[in-house]
């Protein structure tokens, strides 16, 4: 095993989280592309194995990359536990069944429902609120217009700053939830991005608390994930089935870019950058389809 083989990936990983970070995305939709379809070009020795090793990597640096993030909301106590457990008790056993799912899946078709999965996703996020719409959204939330839609909820941060709102009805968006966790276990991708808007927009929470409740269902079902292809990959081929001398460079790679991008915050417009990460999205699913056809 070649351990200086994959040494690019550590700037590259980087790159990739601090971009994620600035446009509010999940770092392991830019992995896959990168694994399956640039590796390859690169010569035979950069090949992975198969689609299910290449998402077992990308859900392993993840949840690396959303830990960093995790402890700087928990230290903000802006994460409310009652959303997020709401969300994690759907989420966590759909991303398990999806992360069986896939080892059973045909190379070729997860390929192609990624492929999809990214037109979907470009979609969406072309479609999130913009930032006015974001501030309006917490400021209605805050002075109560939205009371008649839940039971009431106060979360107090560690800077004296006071949220008070009210919580949706929690069967609201469950399905959508299902969905999300099973297509992260599946192919790597979906909770994160289906869960942050459906919080702010249909559930009207404060921007603040639903990005720190996101964080946490993320890396809960992310880690659950992860955790159920490691374990299926090494039971059916050992230890060395993990790229673990890809890992290595991915894993401090998306730690370090995390940082960078929670310090750059504010000094790119988000708008932007969520704009320039849904048209990548559909680039890459037009070239992820395009690759099981050509290559």
């Amino acid at each position: 095993m070649d351990y200086s083989l994959y040494w690019f990936m550590l700037p590259m990983s980087t790159l990739v989280a601090t971009g994620a970070m600035l446009g509010g995305i999940g770092g392991a939709a830019m992995f896959l592309p990168i694994f399956l379809i640039i590796f390859p070009l690169l010569g035979p020795e950069y090949l992975i194995a198969s689609p299910v090793a290449a998402i077992g990597v990308a859900l392993l640096t993840e949840a690396f990359g959303f830990t960093s993030g995790l402890i700087g909301y928990l230290r903000r106590h802006l994460i409310d536990f009652k959303v997020a457990k709401s969300l994690i008790v759907i989420a966590v056993p759909s991303a398990i069944v999806g992360s069986f799912l896939s080892h059973e899946a045909n190379p070729d078709m997860l390929k192609i429902m990624y492929g999809i999965l990214m037109l979907i996703l470009a979609y969406i996020i072309l479609g999130r609120p913009s930032k006015k719409e974001k501030q309006k959204i917490t400021e209605d939330t805050l002075s109560g217009k939205f009371k008649h839609i839940g039971q009431e909820r106060v979360i107090k941060d560690n800077e004296g700053n006071t949220y008070k709102y009210h919580l949706c009805h929690p069967g609201k968006g469950r399905i959508f939830t299902i969905i999300g966790g099973f297509i992260t276990g599946l192919m790597s991708v979906g909770i994160g991005e289906i869960v942050t808007p459906q919080l702010v927009k249909q559930c009207k929470i404060p921007v603040s608390v639903a990005a720190a409740t996101s964080v946490f269902v993320i890396i809960i079902t992310v880690v659950a994930a992860s955790g159920t292809h490691v374990y299926t990959l090494v039971s059916e081929g050992g230890t060395d089935a993990i790229l673990w001398h890809l890992v290595m460079y991915t894993a401090p790679g998306v730690v370090i870019g995390g940082q960078i991008g929670t310090k750059l915050q504010g000094r790119f417009s988000q708008e932007k950058m969520e704009k320039m990460f849904g048209v990548l999205f559909g680039i890459i699913g037009i070239a992820m389809i395009s690759a099981v056809f050509i290559l």
